[in-house]
């Protein structure tokens, strides 16, 4: 009896070292992807439609139909494929009416593709005083070294109205 007990003790002990290889079959991980920091600050304008315009006049905010942003947009290229496609995720912070007298808040989510020549497009939900809208961006961004520079057009279509917006700004290429 006491064979047996020490014969399946050592069984129990022994078959799962048994189960172990010298040369282990995981697949080794990629190596972490590399960030690319693209942030810095933005500024332009936007073209509101009358129902926008109409829709700010009953949360008692006087715009004209044009008005000015300026901001700060937070980028990081999370993906890149060498010579190819890189992804990026953005949050653009933008207020706008200042030369009227009125802060308006403008907070954009964009996640988006550019490519290697700068062309860029993005797209994600906004939200303003006017309301929840889903923003569509594209544009390219200039470069001259390690300083570039954004050129961004934007359309943001909601119940209210249409947004348009056209940005520029400039930020370092390679911080991280």
């Amino acid at each position: 009896m006491r064979a047996a007990v020490f014969m399946l003790l050592f069984t129990s002990l022994a078959l799962p070292l048994g189960a172990q290889t010298l040369t282990p079959d995981v697949t080794i991980p990629p190596p972490p992807l590399k960030t690319v920091n693209l942030s810095g600050p933005r500024f332009g304008f936007t073209a509101l439609s009358e129902g926008i315009v109409e829709k700010l006049h009953e949360r008692n905010i006087d715009v004209r139909s044009s008005i000015t942003q300026f901001g700060w947009q937070f980028e990081k290229q999370f993906y890149n494929k060498e010579g190819g496609v890189a992804a990026v995720n953005e949050w653009v912070l933008l207020f706008g009416g200042l030369e009227q007298g009125e802060a308006l808040p403008s907070l954009s989510w964009m996640v988006g593709l550019r490519t290697s020549s700068g062309a860029e497009f993005g797209i994600g939900p906004n939200v303003t005083p006017a309301g929840v809208a889903l923003a569509m961006a594209g544009g390219i961004t200039f470069r001259s070294g390690s300083l570039n520079v954004p050129v961004t057009f934007a359309v943001v279509p909601s119940r209210a109205g249409t947004r348009i917006s056209m940005l520029t700004g400039f930020n370092m290429r390679g911080r991280r």
